[in-house]
């Protein structure tokens, strides 16, 4: 839980802000109360209703009845690559996107729609980007852009895509992270993308293979990204999101200065 609704709802949610509203999980075994949360949920509305708790009550039914919502079983964890090959039957011919809800991202506009426009300008697959600092280049898959194209602010033309480089291999500091718009001939593409070393087939190689075919281009995201996938990502994100509570935001900065005032303490010692 983030704050006080699961990490995957932020990403739903800013789905539903950007105008998506057909929403596919890809789960795995044992991962059923995924699906569940997004369900009708009869019993629970009821026991909110009872309580009085009518913020909440409203939340639960508008995600509900906002979504039409499918899922499909990863069956192995094959790579990021092999998640997205497994929704093609339901996917269709369609453009779609890609959300890894790991990666929660707060922006005036939501993230997502940041690159549907990109993506209706340019009219070409779009991977979201976030400068880091190089000595944290080798996390991330990295983008060598273009930089005689001029996009528009933020917008680039990739010219290669590289999974987790060296820092001194690494082309540049734009990071992809965790939001991608993809057009149907990336799963041929994914279908010829060989698995790596650990056996997985990674996103970032398919859409390698995808830019010998057609332009990629890269959107970098206005807003704040929090890693939640990670212990020290996951605990600044509680952070952030309560602070932006007002019934949380003054009791926990004050909470905050007493550990301030005892660390500082310990440290004199």
């Amino acid at each position: 839980m983030l704050v006080d609704k699961p990490v995957i709802q932020y990403g739903v949610e800013e789905a539903l802000q950007s105008g998506v509203e057909d929403i596919i999980l890809v789960t795995s075994r044992g991962k059923s109360a995924i699906e569940d949360h997004f369900d009708v949920a009869y019993e629970l509305e009821s026991v909110l209703e009872r309580r009085g708790k009518a913020e909440q009550l409203e939340e639960v039914r508008r995600i509900s009845a906002s979504i039409n919502l499918a899922s499909v079983r990863q069956g192995e964890p094959l790579g990021l690559g092999h998640a997205v090959l497994v929704t093609r039957h339901l996917v269709g011919e369609e453009p779609f996107a890609v959300v890894l809800s790991d990666d929660v991202i707060d922006g005036a506009r939501p993230a997502l729609r940041q690159m549907v426009d990109v993506f209706e300008r340019v009219g070409g697959p779009v991977i979201a980007v976030e400068r880091v600092p190089v000595d944290e280049v080798s996390s991330y898959g990295i983008v060598a852009v273009d930089e005689s194209v001029n996009l528009g602010p933020g917008v680039h033309r990739i010219i290669d895509l590289v999974e987790k480089p060296s820092r001194e291999e690494a082309p540049s500091n734009l990071a992809i992270i965790g939001r991608y718009i993809l057009t149907p001939d990336i799963y041929p593409a994914l279908k010829e993308t060989a698995s790596d070393r650990t056996g997985e087939i990674q996103l970032t190689n398919g859409l390698r293979r995808l830019l010998t075919q057609r332009p990629l281009f890269a959107c970098e995201i206005a807003g704040v990204r929090h890693d939640t996938g990670n212990k020290l990502g996951f605990l600044k994100a509680q952070a952030y999101f309560a602070l932006r509570r007002p019934e949380f935001a003054e009791p926990l900065r004050r909470y905050l200065e007493t550990l301030d005032v005892k660390i500082a303490a310990t440290d004199q010692r």
